[in-house]
């Protein structure tokens, strides 16, 4: 059956088609029906009893597969590497879970997760759903206000921890933000598990911190607990248009039953092959795609914590992909610039054997044809460009090699996967004509596994994502569709940018530039970049009288957001200019700024204030090295 005959066969019967996809879930009690709705939000398989952790590890042990390898850490910036089976993997799970619960904590309760890419965060994140509690993952390389925000708004009754992470060649220490970012919060967590690392020892609190390893070992494995399909399996938090994080809030059967699905279907993949997504576990690919999709598919996935370049070289892919037969790969395609960029010519490809190698597939970002060409070239296999968000969990738009491979189009992730019905609207909400630029929509009810609220902010989803356009899933992407039906993402309709894969509000960063003594007024846009994709660039207007160093401002702002958001954002570009375009009204012309930082053409808007300030912003632009080239 080839991927019309699935598509079509889900657009006839969509109850059918997902009641058949969750086969592949053990079940404690099977659901009765696939959909439901209840006062307008679409749940799924809602009356079903199950549990996230059995169906990724203890079902894989009492099947027979237990010596399976499920985890492949290779750590070179640490020289580690483990291989841990589904039956070890089992019970590290248990005596965690067992050690959480000693404590108190139980379904329905919060755990945020603070730790960097080793084995243990994985282990954490199995062990909240073995319990029912719901995990938040946040990203190592946040700073503490950020991981404060996320403590207020979670109320974890728990903090995971490690000690440090490693950054190439860097120690950063953990502790410290984890400890100012408890002291900021209005909300105290009961208790911290701190995992400690070689490279760094934390400094325990008495009475609130608690050593990983003691408390495993004074504690009893636990059996999975049996939750609702409905309930929630974890919240992620990513980055809102006014600065304010938004806490995706994930379902555990949809889940489950769409990353399952899109194992076989879209990435190929069977039980006991080996994938690999080269992510981190505080993203949604790292959720998705080294943790519970592979590990409910039965395969074994690959947790890497180094870089593309640098630890050691531009071959470091390559090695991981050879010694351990990877057959599928997912990154992003900042990672491969990135390799372009130190080893244009791929000397280093060739010295590995990649032919268990089958497929490469892209996300995160626009994949452009120029890297897409290059990898194509270099590993001579299928690149697969794929659209998705941390809203929807699994891809939207792509080319599925598990049904059929689609005919590769470059700039394209190919065409919309079975529960996404893919549509383009003009600002009126009317459909265009193919090939018309417009917003980028998906027709209600979204599929099983999308995220059908925002932790603790129903009304803020609902203005986000439904109300623009009634009756659709707004997606913050516009683009078009050809008239063969494969999908073109252009560019964002809102102000998040796009920095190497992480997703930033320039809104977040502009809060911090206008926090700034000497700083009147400020605009963040997101320019162009070879490497990263996208970099946030501040244009800042200061007080009337200030004499300072104009270097000596931009060097502090510079600081600050890295102290404040984190170095995740790439804050290195910042001009000084006089004023800002705005319209008539007020309104600052980000869109115009941007086309002039890029290069390219743009129309003098009607409603500008004043026409010459563009002249201005063009110069001060050239100070940064743009447009580029």
């Amino acid at each position: 059956m080839g991927y019309d005959e699935v598509y079509a066969k889900w657009q006839l019967n969509p109850e059918k088609f997902w009641m058949e996809a969750a086969e592949g879930i053990d079940w404690f009690k099977k659901p009765s029906r696939a959909f439901f709705e209840d006062e307008n939000t679409p749940n799924w398989f809602k009356d079903s009893s199950v549990n996230c952790c059995w169906n990724a590890v203890d079902r894989h042990v009492e099947a027979g597969n237990g010596d399976r390898t499920a985890i492949l850490y290779d750590s070179p910036v640490t020289l580690t590497k483990r291989a841990i089976s589904y039956s070890e993997l089992q019970k590290k799970v248990a005596l965690l879970a067992g050690g959480l619960s000693s404590k108190g904590v139980i379904a329905g309760d919060r755990v945020i997760i603070y730790m960097p890419m080793v084995p243990e965060a994985i282990e954490a994140m199995l062990a909240c759903a073995r319990l029912g509690a719901i995990h938040s993952v946040v990203f190592g390389g946040f700073a503490s206000n950020e991981l404060a925000t996320r403590i207020n708004d979670a109320k974890p009754k728990a903090i995971i921890a490690g000690s440090c992470g490693i950054e190439g060649n860097k120690v950063i220490d953990y502790k410290p933000l984890l400890d100012g970012a408890i002291e900021m919060s209005v909300h105290k967590p009961l208790f911290c598990v701190i995992h400690q690392r070689d490279q760094l020892k934390a400094t325990l609190i008495a009475e609130r911190d608690v050593d990983w390893d003691e408390l495993k070992t004074n504690s009893a494995p636990v059996e999975c607990v049996p939750v609702s399909g409905d309930h929630p399996l974890y919240i992620l938090y990513t980055s809102g248009t006014t600065g304010e994080p938004k806490g995706v809030v994930r379902p555990t059967a949809g889940h489950m039953v769409a990353l399952h699905w899109s194992m076989s279907n879209i990435f190929n993949v069977k039980p006991g092959d080996v994938y690999w997504a080269a992510s981190d576990v505080g993203w949604v690919v790292g959720h998705s795609y080294i943790v519970y999709a592979p590990l409910l598919n039965g395969n074994t996935t690959v947790l890497f914590e180094g870089k593309p370049v640098g630890t050691p070289d531009a071959g470091t892919f390559w090695r991981i992909m050879e010694e351990y037969k990877v057959k599928t790969f997912f990154t992003a395609p900042t990672a491969f610039r990135a390799i372009k960029r130190e080893d244009p010519l791929g000397k280093l490809v060739s010295g590995y054997d990649l032919t268990h190698l089958k497929a490469l597939f892209l996300a995160g970002e626009r994949a452009d044809p120029d890297t897409i060409n290059w990898a194509s070239k270099m590993l001579n296999v299928p690149v697969i460009d794929h659209w998705w968000q941390t809203e929807t969990g699994s891809p939207m738009a792509a080319n599925p090699l598990g049904i059929e491979q689609l005919p590769i189009k470059l700039g394209s992730p190919s065409v919309a996967m079975p529960g996404w019905n893919i549509q383009v609207l003009d600002d009126q909400g009317l459909a265009v004509k193919a090939g018309e630029l417009g917003a980028i929509v998906v027709k209600l009810p979204l599929p099983p596994g999308s995220a059908t609220t925002l932790w603790n902010a129903p009304e803020r989803y609902t203005k986000s994502y439904l109300d623009t356009f009634p009756g659709y899933y707004e997606t913050g992407d516009s683009g078009y569709i050809d008239i063969d039906g494969y999908i073109y993402i252009m560019a964002r309709t809102d102000d998040v940018i796009n920095v190497a894969g992480h997703r930033l509000s320039t809104g977040a960063i502009e809060e911090v530039l206008a926090g700034h003594p000497d700083i009147a007024e400020c605009a963040v846009i997101g320019v162009s970049d070879p490497l990263k994709g996208q970099l946030p660039l501040g244009f800042l207007c200061l007080n009337t009288g200030c004499n300072r160093k104009h270097s000596d401002i931009v060097a502090e702002v510079i600081g600050d957001v890295r102290g404040k958001i984190g170095p995740v954002a790439s804050f290195k570009l910042a001009c000084v200019v006089d004023r800002l375009p705005k319209t008539r009204s007020g309104k600052i012309l980000r869109a115009t700024m941007l086309s002039i930082a890029n290069g390219k053409e743009y129309k003098m808007p009607a409603t500008i204030d004043d026409p010459s300030i563009l002249k201005e912003i063009s110069l001060a632009l050239s100070s940064c090295g743009y447009p580029i080239g």
